[in-house]
């Protein structure tokens, strides 16, 4: 690893040094081609990845240069908020915001909706009636009726459908079991 992916423990809260050293082995195998980053066909060449529509969108998340790949010190702080030690709802909430709103503008509009949902349901729906669930669901949670649902929006309809925090409960990993 370069000076580019070097990372230092205060970098990243929540990681004992033993941790990061188990995260940099797993980088290591995500790693196929050895270049120091991990791009989008590395992750899908693995079966447990295969099949999850929306791992180039948690790519897109973690990879803050924007460069298409993902290094080792980016993994690790894209990974430090789903520690079990984390107890950071919010955190866990933007991050779950941020899969939606693909632009980055802190706003999931129609069409950003659209594209995640069709990346979620494949051809499983026809495209007009994607759009109509898309539709309603932007008529139900915009309560400031912009035509766009904002964070607070989107915060209070995830507290409302998962009360005991159910949801964020899955967005937790244990680093031995990485």
């Amino acid at each position: 690893m370069g000076a580019k992916n070097s990372l230092q423990l205060e970098d990243v809260d929540g990681f004992s040094a033993d941790e990061v050293t188990r995260l940099q082995k797993r980088f290591k195998k995500l790693d196929m081609n050895q270049n120091g980053s991990i791009s989008n066909t590395e992750l899908l060449s693995l079966p447990e990845f295969k099949e999850n529509p929306l791992v180039k969108r948690v790519l897109a998340i973690f990879d803050k240069d924007n460069n298409g790949e993902i290094d080792f010190k980016e993994f690790v702080q894209g990974l430090a908020m789903f520690l079990v030690k984390s107890s950071d709802r919010e955190s866990k909430l933007r991050f779950l915001f941020s899969i939606y709103d693909l632009d980055g503008d802190g706003l999931i509009a129609n069409d950003e909706l659209y594209t995640v949902l069709k990346m979620m349901v494949g051809n499983n729906l026809k495209d007009d009636q994607l759009q109509q669930m898309v539709n309603k669901t932007i008529l139900a949670l915009d309560k400031d009726e912009d035509g766009k649902i904002d964070f607070q929006e989107f915060s209070k309809i995830i507290e409302k459908s998962f009360p005991n925090n159910e949801l964020l409960g899955g967005l937790t990993i244990d680093v031995p079991k990485i």
